[in-house]
């Protein structure tokens, strides 16, 4: 009798913590949580009493101070979400050059021309208009097999997206497109829908992936000679067929620091503080040891001498330095595929897993996948699975169509921070040598007239 009531609660814990984007409780342990809960007050009824009583005694104290971090909270949601819905925004097309040879590095210009953080410099633009900083959606689409490349911005930074795309591909051309994601429901009822996010191998974000410069794409090579492992990924978005949808996305504005809380001094603690931390841990266990008698107190004593780092120690400083080195972005990766019902092929997603592996390395970083259809095992005794999955996919569907990664109602914990290196590397307008069939090319970019012909 009590199982629907239970099954009712548990939907409502997994709406709200869905709302709120964070890692939800699959049935088993919620259940568990209930159990313990009644069986420690059926255990002890009296110290559950007095702690619950102690609570009472002690709200005057505690519980202004939750209303009022409350009220602030919401405040602050309220405010940003008024500024976000208030933005128009547009998706530009970037038609590619047919006869394009340039590195990844040019790509890495403009996302350094995109690192633009003007919108949460003080108190009142953050907390009274309730500004944001800027963040972009780079995307990479295939429709049926046919790959696109869009980029999706704010529309009064049409521009400064404009230049920065035109001074390093001036063979381009960006064109406003209609937004692709609303060109189908993808609703669960009517389509097959799996997604994921993305994260690092490492806890550590200074460690970087293997990226553009370890595979030798900072100069032009000769075709044969050239190895850019994005030529699989946009290999494996062109094998789809007919009725199949993959949407990836890289979501992503300048990190400032929020990330890892803030240091003794009250700064923030940004990816640099922690990557030169990490780098001094190197060090430390690089560092050797001697040890000897003391003459005069008999004691063996232990002195710390010069690290002597080995071969791959010394690279992996090196690596974190130049990484951290960078401008500096954080990144929310996704990735979904939408298709037919019929037509859904179980092997995408093992593709989809294992997207990013050629960028991943042992010693270094890497990027793996994580949450949405990463959440379930599909154990027998879940329970409620089928209603939490159909939840999770119209929960990714429009945090894409939202580009929604840093903000209500659509936060994700823990987002990446890269390097504006790492960025290029698994986002760049691919060169004359990646020939996927779906990847269309145009021939040649139109422009105006001179302005200096004679009349």
């Amino acid at each position: 009798m009590a199982l629907p009531f239970f099954n009712k609660l548990e939907e409502r814990i997994v709406k709200a913590r869905d709302t709120a984007g964070v890692r939800t409780f699959s049935g088993p342990p919620l259940f568990f949580g209930l159990f313990m809960l009644l069986l420690i007050y059926w255990i002890y009824p009296d110290l559950v009493s007095k702690a619950l009583l102690y609570a009472f005694y002690v709200s005057p104290i505690w519980l202004p101070i939750l209303f009022v971090w409350a009220v602030i909270t919401l405040w602050l949601v309220w405010i940003r979400s008024e500024f976000i819905a208030n933005r128009p925004y547009l998706l530009l097309e970037i038609k590619l050059p047919r006869n394009l040879i340039k590195t990844p590095l040019a790509m890495e210009t403009v996302f350094t021309h995109l690192h633009y953080s003007k919108g949460e410099s003080n108190w009142y633009q953050k907390w009274w208009q309730g500004q944001v900083r800027p963040y972009w959606s780079f995307e990479i689409a295939s429709h049926e097999g046919q790959v696109h490349f869009y980029v999706w911005t704010r529309a009064d930074f049409r521009k400064l997206v404009e230049n920065a795309f035109y001074g390093q591909y001036p063979g381009a051309q960006l064109v406003e497109a209609v937004d692709y994601t609303r060109t189908i429901s993808a609703k669960p009822e009517d389509y097959a829908v799996w997604g994921c996010d993305y994260k690092h191998t490492k806890e550590v974000d200074g460690y970087p992936i293997k990226t553009y410069i370890d595979f030798g794409l900072d100069k032009v090579q000769k075709e044969p000679e050239q190895v850019d492992p994005f030529a699989n990924l946009i290999e494996f978005l062109g094998s789809i067929g007919k009725g199949e949808h993959l949407w990836m996305q890289f979501i992503a504005r300048v990190h400032a620091g929020e990330k890892y809380g803030k240091k003794k001094n009250g700064k923030l603690f940004t990816w640099r503080d922690q990557g030169s931390e990490e780098i001094e841990k190197i060090r430390k266990q690089a560092g050797t040891k001697a040890k000897y008698l003391d003459p005069t107190t008999g004691k063996m004593i232990t002195t710390e001498g010069f690290p002597n780092p080995t071969k791959g120690q010394s690279e992996t400083i090196a690596a974190i330095e130049r990484n951290i080195d960078k401008l500096a972005f954080d990144v929310g990766a996704r990735c979904i595929y939408v298709t037919d019902p019929e037509r859904f092929d179980p092997t995408m997603i093992t593709g989809m897993i294992g997207l990013f592996k050629p960028f991943s390395s042992e010693g270094s970083n890497g990027l793996k996948a994580t949450h949405f259809g990463m959440e379930f095992s599909d154990y027998p005794w879940e329970i409620g699975n089928e209603r939490r999955k159909d939840i999770f996919r119209r929960k990714i569907v429009q945090a894409f169509r939202r580009r929604q990664y840093f903000h209500e109602p659509f936060v994700m914990s823990n987002p990446m921070v890269m390097s504006s290196e790492e960025l290029a590397t698994i986002y760049h307008i691919p060169s004359l040598a990646v020939e996927t069939p779906g990847l269309g090319r145009i021939s040649s970019a139109t422009s105006d007239a001179p302005a200096n012909l004679p009349t």
